[in-house]
């Protein structure tokens, strides 16, 4: 899917990320998520936040993890979920499913922009 550059790269950092985050948003309730939560954190330093939760169709709960950058040098914008980015956005969903007595099914997918491009990876990483 292709998304307006006037819309993501430009401005402060947050106005990007902001940016970014909207495009994802828009892209995944084109295909039928549904908005839960939006910049989830957990309370405390060091813990972690959680850009979007969805619904999914199905009943899954999405964590989702958005990625911009401007190019694919240095790995693109997949590479910057690192292990560290992981373990924080783990963290904050296990704050997250605790209000359930039973948590639902859920899995951690990432949106990654680059360019003009938007990809998104389901299940992108696991928890151990």
């Amino acid at each position: 899917m292709v998304f307006p550059q006037n819309k993501i790269g430009s401005g402060t950092t947050k106005q990007v990320g902001d940016g970014a985050e909207d495009a994802a948003l828009h892209y995944l309730q084109a295909r039928g998520l549904r908005l839960l939560e939006r910049n989830y954190r957990t309370p405390g330093r060091g813990g972690g936040e959680i850009d979007l939760i969805m619904r999914a169709p199905d009943g899954t709960t999405v964590f989702v993890e958005v990625r911009q950058r401007r190019s694919a040098s240095h790995g693109g914008a997949a590479a910057s979920v690192s292990a560290t980015k992981q373990r924080r956005i783990i963290f904050a969903a296990r704050h997250y499913l605790m209000r359930w007595p039973e948590p639902p099914p859920c899995r951690f997918d990432a949106v990654l922009l680059e360019q003009d491009r938007i990809e998104w990876l389901q299940a992108a990483f696991e928890a151990c």
